[in-house]
Parts: C-alpha cells; sequence; structure tokens
C-alpha cells in the first residue's frame, strides 16, 4: 500500500469546496496529503476549510481567479513558500454554461474557455516550473465525457474539456523527462447537490442517465477517490498523458434500446 501512500505530500486543489472536488480532496487528504485549496470566494473557501479541519485533514486556503495570471503567479509563489513544496497539482475549478449554440454570446464563450482550458494551464505552468525545478510532480486536470462527446447547449464546455484532454497529453509529452506525470479524470454523471433535483425515478434525464449507464446507477462522488489518489501517488509514475473515465462505463457502450433490460 505504500505505493499508494501521499504522506509527506501537498496537494494544490483548485475550486474544491464543494461537489465532486471536496469528494477527490478529501481522498487525497486520507491518503496523508496536506491540501491547499483555492476559490474565489471567500466566504466558501473558509467553510471548505473548517470541513476538512473537522474531518482531521490539514487544510489551508488562498483566494484567487485561477485565470488571473499575475494574481495567480503571486499565490503560487506564496504556497510554495508557506508550503515548500508542491507535489500535486488537481485542476478541477470550471464553470459551464448552457446555452443553444446559435444564442450564446462570444464573451460568455470565451469566459467558460478562459476559466476551463486557460485556467489550467496557467496553474500547470506555474505549478509545472516548480516541478520541473524540483524533478517530480502529479498534476491531474479534471476533463469530462465532453472530452469525447457533444450535447446540446454545451459547445463551450465540450469545446474547453476536448482542449483539456489535448493539453493534458501535450504538457506529459513535454514534461516527462522532468519526471512529471500530467493525466486527467473524465467524470461521468455523477449524484451531487446540483443533480438532486433531476435525480428522482421517472424524472427523464435521471432514466436516461440509468439506461445510458452500464453500471445502471449514478456516480457517488467517493467514486472518484481511488482514481486520484492512483493518478497522485508513486502507483502511476509510468502513466502518463491518459485521461481516465469515471463514468460507470457509458463511453464503452453504443447504450441499448429502450425495452432491452
Amino acid at each position: 500500500m505504500s505505493l499508494f501512500s501521499l504522506e509527506n505530500k501537498t496537494a494544490i486543489i483548485t475550486g474544491a469546496t464543494h461537489g465532486l472536488g471536496m469528494a477527490m480532496a478529501e481522498a487525497l487528504g486520507k491518503a496523508g496529503a496536506k491540501l491547499v485549496i483555492t476559490n474565489i470566494f471567500s466566504e466558501d473557501l473558509e467553510k471548505a476549510i473548517v470541513h476538512y479541519n473537522s474531518i482531521g485533514l490539514e487544510a489551508s486556503g488562498y483566494v484567487f481567479d485561477v485565470t488571473d495570471e499575475d494574481v495567480a503567479a503571486e499565490k503560487v509563489a506564496e504556497i510554495i513558500e508557506n508550503e515548500g513544496q508542491i507535489d500535486i497539482l488537481v485542476n478541477n475549478a470550471g464553470i459551464i454554461n448552457r446555452v443553444p449554440a446559435e444564442d450564446m454570446k462570444v464573451a460568455d464563450f470565451r469566459r467558460v474557455i478562459d476559466v476551463d482550458l486557460t485556467g489550467p494551464f496557467i496553474m500547470s505552468q506555474l505549478v509545472g516550473r516548480h516541478m520541473i525545478a524540483n524533478k517530480s510532480g502529479k498534476i491531474i486536470n479534471i476533463c469530462s465525457m465532453m472530452s469525447e462527446l457533444g450535447r446540446n447547449t454545451v459547445s463551450a464546455y465540450a469545446s474547453a474539456k476536448g482542449g483539456l484532454k489535448m493539453l493534458t497529453k501535450n504538457l506529459a509529452t513535454e514534461w516527462a523527462k522532468h519526471n512529471i506525470q500530467v493525466n486527467g479524470i473524465g467524470p461521468g454523471y455523477f449524484a451531487t447537490s446540483q443533480t438532486e433535483p433531476i435525480r428522482v425515478e421517472g424524472h427523464p434525464f435521471n432514466d436516461f442517465i440509468i439506461s445510458r449507464t452500464p453500471a445502471a446507477r449514478w456516480g457517488n462522488p467517493e467514486d472518484l477517490g481511488g482514481t486520484v489518489v492512483f493518478l497522485a501517488s508513486q502507483a502511476s509514475d509510468f502513466v502518463n498523458g491518459q485521461v481516465v473515465y469515471v463514468d460507470g462505463g457509458i463511453l464503452a457502450t453504443i447504450g441499448k434500446p429502450a425495452n432491452e433490460d
């Protein structure tokens, strides 16, 4: 089990104040990592740090926008000064804007790209320089099934997540020689507070997800824990440039007819 230990490691997880980001941060913390959480809202960040500390995890928080290159540089330098070293970066912060492509404002499209793709590049570049100097590091980009598939009303999000998949592969290509592994996680459909209103039997989307997923259920946030710990640990030292889809098998199948059991 020492292969999966994160003792004496420090992990930055962006946007991990709720939902899947918080679940992944908890998994990293329980594996031994010291947590550094970022968010743009100080109140949400403070509540999250209280939560992490209440379950026995060592966590600190920094308020900044990952799309602001200058501020992010200052904050990353501050984190390095305070923590001594960054071993793991999880680029989790992201947004979505569900608008039909013909109606989406270009400014709104650019904002999604900025947060979901440019932000991870900025953070990877800043932290990557530190990791290159240390000849060691793990970067995990939170991709999506929309890194592979299209869906109505998410043109900006799918564009960003598709780009994030390719950024993952390119950074892995450039930085593997520095003993840095860059991989991604593509979550499927998960049971979170955001999906709670539609996760009721008889709701069309709930029924669609259950029938479309070979596992025949929504994912639980804890289902991401093993994957993020694996990609953050010594166990994945020769895994690079991959996106692991934690989706209950959705991407493995064309689906089934509505009347098939």
